[in-house]
């Protein structure tokens, strides 16, 4: 087995304990603080960190909005959607088929399409691109949850946690040399959504 591939397993597993704690923590401004420093190091130090090798010795991770407690959302899956299906090439996991399973509704944000990873494993998936994306955050769009890559806030049932705060960019923001699965127009919102991770370097 190559090195990389078992470095990308120990930054999977890494990812997951972090999302572990989390959701431990009953706080969400210290489980926000908690991120946010797992995240920066993990991006500047671990050898599977999408940030350019050259570039990790000046990199001290991405910028991060203030937490803001009104982006947080528990919010429950609403299943009655028209079924949809993606097949997205990606860079390191070939073509990624996905199927839409739901809808969340975030009020005074929009309601994000609810994708399901059609593969082995499975995992859900939920992207958000906003109306800063280009200009503070991703163009592409960010990432909110992503069961499949242990990025999991938790909740019960239909029911998940949704908080913005933990928006984060996906690996092609860092180096073109990725393929990302990027928000579709049902995972589109109108609103300026100034938390998580933003574009750029502090």
């Amino acid at each position: 087995m190559a090195s990389g591939s078992l470095a990308v397993v120990d930054w999977r597993r890494r990812t997951a304990a972090l999302y572990a704690q989390i959701r431990a923590e009953p706080d969400p401004r210290k489980a926000h603080t908690l991120w946010c420093a797992g995240r920066a190091e993990m991006l500047k130090t671990h050898p599977a960190s999408p940030v350019p090798a050259a570039e990790r010795p000046a990199y001290h991770g991405p910028p991060v909005a203030p937490y803001d407690p009104g982006l947080r959302f528990e919010a429950e899956i609403e299943p009655d959607v028209a079924p949809q299906r993606l097949e997205i090439p990606t860079g390191t996991d070939g073509v990624v088929a996905f199927e839409r399973v739901g809808r969340l509704d975030l009020p005074g944000v929009g309601a994000l399409d609810v994708w399901w990873l059609a593969s082995y494993g499975g995992g859900l998936f939920i992207p958000i691109k906003d109306a800063l994306a280009g200009k503070e955050t991703y163009g592409g769009g960010r990432y909110l949850i992503d069961t499949a890559k242990g990025a999991d806030l938790g909740g019960e049932g239909r029911r998940l946690v949704a908080d913005l705060n933990f928006a984060y960019n996906p690996s092609c923001a860092y180096d073109p040399a990725w393929a990302c699965p990027l928000a579709q127009p049902g995972n589109t919102v109108p609103v300026a959504v100034r938390a998580g991770e933003l574009y750029g370097e502090e």
